[in-house]
């Protein structure tokens, strides 16, 4: 029940906070997803996931779907894996990292994406516990996109969370994690 109710604050409480086109829809889950239509979410089962753990996906400014990832394998809007699309390192030994991935897009260029994965932890399933980039180019592939750099290693250990911030010059977008 704690679950439940939680589940229902946290979606209540997102829907005014983010007016972004670009989080329209959620992929996570077994298959699973919502989409916001007005401030009302409505059910997805079309989705690809099959994770219990950190999912991210991302859309155009006005709210078409692009991609969704788990950490590891990253689908297109047809829900079809992207050209170059899997092996991704969130989550890459067990498939389970509790902020897989978080997708941010390049400033000044809407064509181009980062996916910044977490593995697990260091020691606790044998994965390096580091934060990784990858870059989808959404230019290739007749616009479902692709990935052209895979796993660039940036920091290690770190925990399993990753978040992003808006800098205040309102272009640059901070990424942090926990070493």
């Amino acid at each position: 029940m704690k679950r439940i109710s939680f589940t229902l604050i946290f979606i209540c409480f997102f829907q005014f906070l983010f007016a972004q086109q670009e989080t329209k829809y959620w992929y996570f889950g077994h298959e699973a997803g919502l989409v916001f239509n007005n401030g009302i979410p409505t059910a997805l089962i079309d989705g690809m996931t099959n994770i219990d753990e950190g999912c991210a996906t991302i859309s155009d400014s006005i709210g078409n779907l692009l991609f969704y990832t788990d950490g590891v394998t990253v689908w297109n809007k047809n829900h079809q894996i992207m050209s170059n699309g899997t092996g991704l390192f969130g989550g890459a030994i067990s498939y389970s990292t509790t902020q897989a991935a978080i997708i941010i897009p390049q400033p000044l260029n809407n064509n181009i994406y980062y996916i910044f994965t977490v593995d697990e932890v260091a020691g606790y399933w044998g994965g390096y516990g580091g934060i990784s980039y990858s870059i989808a180019d959404m230019n290739l592939q007749g616009g479902l996109g692709a990935i052209t750099t895979k796993n660039t290693p940036l920091l290690t250990p770190t925990a399993e969370k990753v978040t992003a911030v808006l800098h205040s010059n309102g272009t640059d977008i901070w990424i942090m994690t926990q070493q």
